[in-house]
């Protein structure tokens, strides 16, 4: 089955759990940029991101026998929030790790919805080892974040949506970490809406896929401390994700703390809306890019809106 394919297939088993999220026409950034901008808004979605979609439709192809021995994860928070949520419905039992430094917020969350949140180790990669062990010891399914093409499909069931909400669409800008959510979307519009140009957005202290698309192949980032801390970190080696997002991105764009930080508080102060880091990202590169969208109808995907207490002050301030 090719991944678009996959993507409708996801959708059938998205609409069965989550919510068709609206796209909003923004009126504050379509006066300011001459653009016609909707703000598709996943940070309405049932675990405030699109997470939800990736980890419903991947718990969703497990078999009776998988379902039954569990499944393990590892995540900072919105992924494992996700595959907490969609594993509740399933009635499926989840282990995610966690860093230790691990936004309690975020972990209490997890906690809620029934998963067993197992803190290790100080740096993410440190974390997923001792989750990838513990599922291959355990016999457990383990659940990647991006690196897995039914999570990547469920993030497509986005593109479904936009196709449906927007019609004659020149361009989406979404969010970068691993690639699973804008290959998945990338690979749904790339056969449903191909003049759609697919735009990729990265804070420039964790570049990882926009380094590794350059160089063709997987290599070492140094990635360091970022407001889109759901983006951060670098790509796992045999990812997938490469080739999706060299196939179907058109062009990908850096941004700075600054940038993402005034996207944020103007999104707060325009919308009344929270947003985190991420969709900062995806929003600060829009209006870098603006000249070249005046007059288009373009769409910024709002990843999601779990910001912690603290990360809020630091963009307040």
């Amino acid at each position: 089955m090719s991944l678009y394919d996959s993507i409708l297939s996801a959708e059938l088993a998205v609409r069965k759990h989550l919510r068709f999220t609206p796209a909003e026409h923004s009126l504050f950034l379509s006066k300011k940029t001459g653009a016609e901008v909707y703000l598709k808004l996943e940070n309405y979605q049932v675990t405030g991101s699109f997470k939800a979609r990736g980890a419903i439709n991947k718990l969703s192809q497990l078999s009776d026998d998988e379902k039954a021995c569990g499944v393990i994860t590892a995540s900072s928070g919105n992924h494992g929030l996700g595959i907490a949520s969609g594993a509740k419905k399933l009635g499926i039992h989840a282990i995610v790790y966690v860093p230790e430094y691990a936004d309690r917020s975020k972990v209490q969350a997890i906690e809620l919805e029934g998963a067993e949140v197992k803190p290790f180790g100080d740096d993410c990669v440190i974390t997923e080892s001792a989750a990838r062990k513990n599922a291959e010891q355990s016999g457990k399914v383990y659940i990647s974040p991006y690196n897995d093409l039914d999570v990547i499909a469920g993030q497509g069931t986005i593109g479904v949506e936009l196709v449906q909400q927007i019609k004659q669409l020149d361009a989406v800008f979404v969010s970068v970490g691993g690639g699973g959510l804008i290959s998945g979307i990338g690979a749904y519009l790339k056969e449903a809406s191909p003049q759609t140009k697919v735009i990729a957005c990265s804070p420039s202290q964790s570049p990882a896929m926009h380094e590794c698309m350059k160089a063709k192949k997987i290599i070492d980032v140094a990635c360091y401390p970022t407001l889109s801390d759901a983006t951060a970190g670098g790509v796992e080696e045999g990812a997938v994700t490469l080739n999706l997002c060299r196939s179907h991105i058109d062009e990908s764009i850096l941004v700075d703390e600054a940038e993402i930080k005034e996207a944020m508080l103007f999104t707060i102060n325009q919308h009344h809306m929270l947003i985190e880091g991420a969709a900062g990202v995806a929003i600060a590169a829009f209006l870098k890019e603006q000249e070249s969208y005046k007059g288009k109808r373009v769409a910024i995907l709002i990843c999601g809106g779990n910001i912690g207490i603290e990360k809020l002050r630091q963009v307040i301030s």
